[in-house]
């Protein structure tokens, strides 16, 4: 069919529409959806009709049928999971990113998103505080980002004991022993896996989930062999960050490579406020983080830094024939992450950090976690509340005396739907957690939230 611009505008007329009355709905509407996966699949599925629809009319139709089953995560009342909002310079950049269409790849090919990556990846390095010169990536979500930072580890500590990963293959190679704290995220588990490695080794935390430099060097000493470590930035329950400087210099005393799963934690290392908590965190070797959660990108956006190139592109870079790549010329983008071809993930991040700026970005940051505290604070005030953990970033942990009680409000709260929070299970306690993620959440919103709190306990008898 010859291109006609006058379809894309009526379909993007339409698009802008919705999604600005969706945005107007953000502040009054229940933040749990109105109908059920399997209830949607009705209205979404059936036969392919045989005749095709005008595009501006599909994403009416579009729209129309999704609105009950759509969550609102972008609310300033939804502090479920770890999953931030979207900055309004992201959001519209990520539809030019749809609109431009480039395959983000190749330097050569296209330009444009290249050199907008690269610059942002620039920026992240210094308000983070990590190495110059460290190659970012930008891939799917924070998983991605796990997997390569500990690719790029496993191929340097196999080198390093003589074996070449790329050629040989892992099928006999030395066994490479991966250290992680005893309340490693998931995510890392399915990188390691994902990787051939397995589960890993647990190494014991304190109270807070923080790893203990005494019980790593009690691991270390057991280990021979090709060795990596894990540490956190921001524990998924307490927020608590492990001590970096002493944990690190542990594990390169052994040769390890030390990779920091940051999902959400990595950009308190942006303000002075964490500099203690985070003090070494420049001296890992590489770094993973999620910009849809504390930046407040559009989700598909993890951000991966690896402070030594060579090992990330060993990893992750080809050469053939068919593409063009220059000779002398930094990383294409497509070595540094799984895919070869892409969409500009990192174009969001330039926007968001663009907008914000570095006084902003340091103020998102600690604005997140004066919610925390605040929320922490307020419901501590509430009979029966107890808050589990140090409020030291942007998770609160709680319990309302027995586990059965705990999971009733909990379901009482999401129920009444006026905001969300999940449920969680942590030091053998069945917990509400709440994370702090979204740039929208004001005192309004934290008022709101210990309000429904506070409803949801008096529906449920102790």
């Amino acid at each position: 069919m010859p291109l006609d611009p006058d379809d894309y505008t009526a379909a993007l007329d339409r698009a802008h529409h919705h999604a600005s009355q969706w945005l107007g709905s953000l502040p009054t509407r229940p933040v749990r959806p109105s109908a059920t996966a399997d209830e949607l699949l009705q209205v979404f599925g059936g036969p392919l009709p045989d005749q095709g629809t005008d595009a501006a009319e599909v994403v009416d139709e579009l729209a129309r049928k999704a609105e009950p089953g759509l969550m609102a995560i972008p609310s300033g009342r939804f502090f479920g999971w770890v999953m931030g909002g979207t900055l309004p310079a992201s959001l519209g950049s990520d539809w030019l990113v749809s609109a431009w269409d480039q395959n983000s790849g190749m330097r050569y090919a296209t330009p444009a998103m290249a050199a907008i990556e690269e610059s942002a990846g620039t920026w992240i390095l210094d308000l983070l505080g990590l190495p110059a010169g460290s190659d970012v990536g930008f891939t799917t979500g924070g998983t991605m980002a796990n997997f390569v930072g500990l690719a790029a580890g496993r191929g340097d500590v196999l080198t390093r004991a003589g074996w070449d990963l790329n050629t040989r293959g892992l099928i006999g190679a030395p066994p490479v022993t991966v250290l992680a704290g005893a309340e490693v995220h998931a995510s890392v588990d399915l990188a390691l896996r994902y990787l051939g490695l397995g589960l890993p080794t647990l190494v014991a935390a304190d109270a807070e989930g923080r790893m203990r430099p005494d019980a790593l060097a009690e691991a270390l000493a057991a280990v021979t062999g090709p060795v990596m470590v894990v540490l956190q930035a921001g524990n998924l329950h307490s927020g608590a960050f492990d001590p970096m400087r002493e944990l690190v210099a542990l594990a390169h005393d052994h040769g390890a490579w030390v990779h920091v799963d940051g999902a959400f934690g990595l950009w308190a290392a942006a303000s002075p406020r964490w500099a203690g908590q985070l003090d070494g965190l420049d001296t890992a070797d590489s770094w993973a983080t999620d910009a849809h959660k504390t930046l407040n990108v559009p989700y598909d956006c993890g951000i991966a830094i690896v402070a030594r190139p060579e090992a990330a592109r060993a990893a992750l870079g080809v050469r053939t024939s068919y593409l063009i790549q220059d000779a002398g010329a930094p990383a294409d983008p497509f070595e540094l992450v799984p895919e070869m071809s892409r969409r500009g993930r990192g174009i969001p991040v330039w926007a968001a950090l663009r907008q914000l700026g570095r006084t902003g970005t340091v103020a998102l940051a600690e604005r997140l976690a004066e919610n925390a505290r605040a929320l922490a604070d307020g419901l501590a005030a509430l009979p029966g509340v107890e808050v589990l953990n140090d409020v030291v970033f942007t998770q609160v942990s709680l319990a309302f005396g027995s586990d059965e009680r705990t999971r009733a409000v909990t379901q009482a709260l999401i129920a009444e739907g006026t905001v969300w929070m999940s449920g969680s299970k942590w030091q053998s306690r069945d917990i509400l957690r709440i994370s702090v993620s979204n740039w929208s959440t004001d005192d309004t919103d934290v008022a709101t939230a210990i309000d429904a709190v506070a409803r949801a306990l008096a529906a449920v008898p102790e």
